[in-house]
């Protein structure tokens, strides 16, 4: 139980730095910037790097780590760029989620 729980850990650092990456790639290129860009893409290797510290198989890493990355991505989005997030895109991120949980457990 430890064990999941630390790659859960892992999966919610590495979100918020995939997540981090992709904000300073965005900012790069609305106000041009390559320090910004440049940051960016090495922010996101540092996420690859993380996320690949889970020692699990590549298809379930992944599906597991997409939800936990489209939880942390629409509450970046609303909490750092003040977006709003429509009923819709919470729903698809719900179903998302949920489905992130079934490659989780439902292979047990």
């Amino acid at each position: 139980m430890m064990k999941i729980m630390l790659s859960w850990i892992v999966f919610i650092v590495a979100a918020v730095i995939e997540v981090t990456g992709d904000a300073l790639i965005r900012k790069g290129l609305r106000k041009p910037g390559l320090v910004l860009i440049a940051a960016g893409f090495v922010t996101l290797g540092c996420y690859g790097l993380i996320v690949n510290l889970v020692k699990w198989d590549f298809s379930k890493l992944l599906g597991v780590y997409v939800a936990v990355f489209a939880v942390v991505s629409v509450i970046f989005s609303r909490a750092i760029f003040k977006e709003s997030i429509s009923p819709a895109t919470w729903i698809g991120v719900a179903v998302i989620a949920v489905g992130g949980l079934i490659v989780q457990y439902g292979a047990r």
